[in-house]
């Protein structure tokens, strides 16, 4: 498949990365307005209660479709990608739609959105093997290697939200990378067609 063809792929890129910047965006606006918020000291979970909870929960939620829809699209470029995306789209929005009041199915979810989005990437290295894949894999190890260290505890001095920010902000870095990389990569190569006509 040539990717710089495939309006799909445009697409996708365009809804991850939507997806992930106004979560990104939601969750800096839901922290300032959260009332005594520590960064290290506040799970990032605790913006979905309180007064909150509707920028967080509704934010989480968009976020977790456009990963479904961006699995979809992208089909035909890595089916185990797909399955991942999917998964992980699937516990964004199960952590909105089940906030940390309701325990164990929050706990779930949560698991599933951290450990499919530190996946992901390894899925994108082994198709694509070019340095910007590497660079991806590379902040998913570190969101493996930090939730590892969440579960196990150990938070060297950043607190358990300090903490569970290595997890996810590696994450939403590589996604936004690999967004912008479809978007581009697809833009480029339609040009490149359009100057071959």
């Amino acid at each position: 498949m040539e990717i710089g063809k495939d309006r799909e792929m445009k697409i996708a890129g365009l809804a991850i990365f939507v997806g992930i910047a106004q979560f990104l965006l939601f969750m800096l606006i839901a922290e300032a307005i959260y009332p005594h918020y520590s960064v290290s000291g506040n799970y990032i979970s605790d913006l979905g209660v309180g007064k909150t909870a509707y920028i967080f929960n509704t934010s989480i939620i968009i976020l977790g479709l456009l990963l479904i829809a961006t699995g979809f699209l992208i089909r035909r470029f890595s089916k185990p990608l797909l399955v991942v995306l999917v998964l992980a789209g699937i516990g964004a929005m199960g952590v909105g739609l089940f906030p940390e009041t309701t325990g164990k199915p929050h706990l779930i979810f949560s698991l599933l959105v951290f450990l499919m989005g530190s996946i992901a990437p390894y899925l994108i290295l082994y198709k694509l093997k070019n340095t910007m894949a590497v660079i991806w894999a590379i902040l998913g190890t570190i969101g493996l290697i930090s939730l590892f260290l969440y579960m196990s505890g150990r938070y060297f001095g950043l607190g358990h939200g300090g903490m569970e920010r290595m997890i996810v902000y590696p994450d939403l870095l590589w996604g936004l990378g690999f967004g912008g990389w479809l978007i581009g990569i697809v833009s480029s190569g339609s040009k490149n067609a359009g100057n071959r006509n």
